[in-house]
C-alpha cells in the first residue's frame, strides 16, 4: 500500500469491498498524523449498544422501521443525512464522532 503526502494531510486508504455490493468496509485519513477511522457502521453498532438500545428502538427514534436500521448498520443502505443528525443529537454527539471522524464525542 502506498502512501502519498500532500502538505498536512496525507491520505492513506484500505478498502475492502464485498463482490456482490460493492460496499466500502473502511478507509483511514491520517490528518496530521492523528488516524480517523470513516467506518460509521461500528458507531452506530456501538453507540447503541453502550446505551442498552434495540435496533427497533433506534429504529423508533428515527421514524423508520428495524429492517431499515439493520441495513444502516450493516452498511447495505446508505445513512440519509437527516437520520444521521437525528442520532448525534440523541446520542449527545457530534456528526463527526458518528462518521468516525475523530473520536471526541462532543
Amino acid at each position: 500500500m502506498e502512501k502519498q503526502h500532500f502538505s498536512h494531510i496525507s491520505i492513506l486508504v484500505n478498502i475492502f469491498t464485498n463482490v456482490n455490493s460493492k460496499d466500502i468496509y473502511w478507509c483511514m485519513l491520517i490528518w496530521n498524523g492523528e488516524t480517523i477511522s470513516m467506518d460509521y457502521r461500528k458507531r452506530l453498532r456501538d453507540l447503541r449498544e453502550d446505551h442498552d438500545k434495540t435496533q427497533i428502538q433506534i429504529a423508533q427514534v428515527l421514524g423508520t422501521s428495524q429492517t431499515m436500521y439493520a441495513r444502516y448498520e450493516r452498511g447495505a443502505s446508505e445513512l440519509p443525512i437527516r437520520h444521521l443528525i437525528r442520532l448525534a443529537e440523541y446520542y449527545g454527539v457530534s456528526t463527526d464522532y458518528l462518521l468516525g471522524r475523530t473520536d471526541r464525542m462532543k
